[in-house]
């Protein structure tokens, strides 16, 4: 690795450090904790917000996936950024109306159970997992490209630095570390895209017809059908990221870290200007790393083709472009692990042990120690996933984190916001159906079992798509409607406060 990598690694880990220690002057209580005081500013957020979402998936997984097979890895950016208006126009405002800390607080807002806080914190902890894996396999790989070092000390690297984050700076240090990050992405993002254009003679048609001739695919580049010939595989993966945004436990904690719905509705504005402006890019990004790179090259690097924008970034502007590439591209993972530590964190320390263990009979000091704890724990088990999916593209993984988002999250949030007859045995059969039709199916399908051994484990897949998103988001939202029929009838007195607040923030005298 030159000097110049060495300075940016040292200089983007050293300021991030410092924030972080500055933060942890400030985090005395659980709220500061987990939400920042609620102190954020709208455009402070909006920028944290795209900071969470443009993780190790956005930058390094569909750079790879464009550059490899085209148009078809251009659907992750289609879907990603139009998972923003659902965010936008049905979740923000009531989810910070009837919101405290967590997506569990939303929903008990209306149902006051036990178990429906318990499945709620289970399900964020899964989705937390999934997402997290992606990140520290993206991790993983980078810095065994750049450093040369083992990929299981990469991840190790990675996993030390997210805690440290998380334990002593919590939200406040982990929305600043996104917001540096988010900037010192689009930097660079902007960067290799001019020069790509350059390249081009700043023609776009140009850099379309080029590209045809630049990969074995031919023309079938720029059309669907390279990677995804299965349509109905194609619709599911895009029901699952226009969908899972919504039911993400990091991006809706997100919402609480404002002081109010409008702020929450301008952090989303704010967000979605900066995650559209970037996912345009990532056109540049594919095709410029299969023009000028070459499809060998980055699947030599890495068989998912994680590498392909470092890459990208050696081949147009030398050591130096690529060293500070790499350094973001670190940055990127290391805020956005700490923002997933710590909202599964708060989904054990404050639903499962402060509200159900304890009652909510819990001092901030004990909800401090165990959110701390819950934070280690998080981060040890995600470390020991990760170390086992090495081979898996980051975007995939991310994909399936959307996937049980939208089918055991999003139609609770829904229900509890629109559905008047919506009750406790219609949320909880929500959650675990969503839950476990995704993880099932997944199991079953050809991401795990391949004929010719090129998956998990070899065998035929028993379920035939990808992503299970188009059968386990219309189960959870049917177990939820046949569940609130057969069990108790829902307290309507309670939905017409619920209602009234979530739509106005306001709690009526009824």
């Amino acid at each position: 690795m030159s000097g110049i990598g060495i300075f940016f690694f040292v200089a983007i880990v050293g300021l991030t450090l410092v924030v972080t220690y500055i933060a942890s002057k400030r985090t005395n209580s659980a709220s500061e904790f987990y939400t920042a005081g609620g102190g954020l500013t709208g455009w402070q957020n909006g920028i944290a917000i795209a900071g969470d979402y443009l993780s190790a998936a956005s930058f390094l997984g569909i750079a790879g996936a464009i550059a490899l097979f085209g148009f078809d890895g251009f659907f992750y950016s289609i879907g990603y950024l139009v998972a923003y208006l659902v965010v936008l126009y049905i979740v923000a405002e009531p989810l910070r109306n009837l919101g405290r800390y967590t997506l569990a607080d939303m929903i008990t807002a209306r149902f006051d159970q036990k178990k429906v806080r318990g499945t709620a914190a289970v399900s964020t902890i899964v989705i937390v997992l999934f997402y997290m894996i992606a990140q520290l396999v993206g991790a993983g790989a980078l810095i065994q490209l750049l450093l040369g070092i083992p990929y299981w000390v990469a991840v190790l690297l990675v996993g030390i630095m997210m805690t440290i984050y998380v334990l002593w700076g919590g939200m406040a240090a982990t929305s600043w570390v996104q917001i540096i990050k988010a900037v010192l992405l689009m930097i660079g993002t902007v960067i290799i895209s001019f020069l790509v254009l350059m390249k081009f003679n700043f023609n776009i048609l140009e850099m379309f017809t080029s590209v045809k001739t630049a990969t074995s695919h031919g023309d079938a580049y720029l059309n669907a059908g390279v990677k995804y010939t299965n349509g109905l595989d194609t619709l599911s993966m895009m029901i699952a990221l226009v969908l899972g945004t919504a039911g993400l436990p990091h991006i809706l904690m997100r919402f609480f870290t404002v002081k109010d719905a409008k702020t929450a509705r301008s952090s989303v504005v704010t967000a979605t200007w900066i995650v559209g402006i970037f996912y345009i890019l990532t056109i540049f990004l594919g095709f410029g790393a299969a023009k000028f790179v070459g499809a060998e090259k980055i699947v030599a690097a890495n068989a998912a083709g994680n590498m392909a924008a470092p890459l990208l970034a050696e081949a147009l502007g030398g050591d130096l472009l690529m060293s500070f590439v790499c350094a973001v591209a670190f940055a990127t993972i290391l805020a956005v692990v700490a923002g997933l530590v710590l909202s599964g964190a708060s989904a054990f320390a404050h639903d499962i042990y402060g509200q159900i263990f304890k009652k909510g009979n819990i001092t901030e000091k004990q909800q401090m120690v165990a959110a701390r704890w819950a934070s280690v724990g998080v981060s040890v088990f995600s470390i020991l996933l990760a170390l086992g999916a090495q081979t898996l593209n980051v975007a995939f993984l991310v994909s399936l984190a959307f996937c049980i988002a939208a089918s055991a999250n999003l139609p609770v949030i829904i229900y509890t916001i629109y559905y008047k007859k919506f009750n406790t045995t219609g949320a909880v059969s929500a959650m675990i159906t969503g839950l476990v039709s995704a993880l099932v199916l997944v199991i079953l399908s050809p991401n795990i079992w391949s004929p010719e051994g090129t998956a998990i484990l070899t065998g035929t897949a028993l379920f035939p798509l990808t992503n299970p998103a188009i059968i386990s988001v219309p189960l959870g939202f049917l177990a939820g409607w046949i569940g609130s029929l057969v069990g108790a009838k829902s307290d309507a007195k309670k939905y017409a406060e619920v209602e009234v607040k979530a739509n106005t923030g306001l709690k009526p005298n009824l």
